[in-house]
């Protein structure tokens, strides 16, 4: 297996496991969208809170783009990139995406 196969499968695998943690209130669904063609991978959230309002949205949105896992959204309690360097990616492939290019350039991972 290729090496941006072996990207693709990592980012499943650690959305799908996201999907086990449970949604700490209301009645929540988790629907995982893994576009492999264009290497866009989503994790999104829907249902209804305790209030019964209306709840949609996306959690988590990965990207690969050349050869770098890009965090465009992260919602989750853990944080996606201690995700990933917990499966091995190594910093210089970690891609904040939702923080400008002035505030990467104060985390130990890639700028781009």
């Amino acid at each position: 297996m290729d090496s941006l196969n072996n990207s693709r499968q990592l980012v499943r695998e650690i959305l799908l496991e996201q999907t086990k943690i449970p949604y700490a209130h209301g009645n929540i669904q988790f629907e995982t969208v893994f576009d492999t063609e264009s290497d866009r991978y989503l994790l999104m959230i829907l249902g209804r809170d305790h209030e019964q309002r209306r709840v949609h949205g996306c959690l988590v949105h990965i990207g690969i783009i050349k050869d770098k896992f890009w965090i465009q959204r992260d919602g989750t309690e853990t944080g996606i990139a201690n995700e990933l360097l917990n499966a091995g990616v190594p910093k210089g492939q970690i891609v904040l995406g939702f923080r400008s290019p002035e505030m990467r350039k104060m985390s130990e991972l890639v700028v781009s």
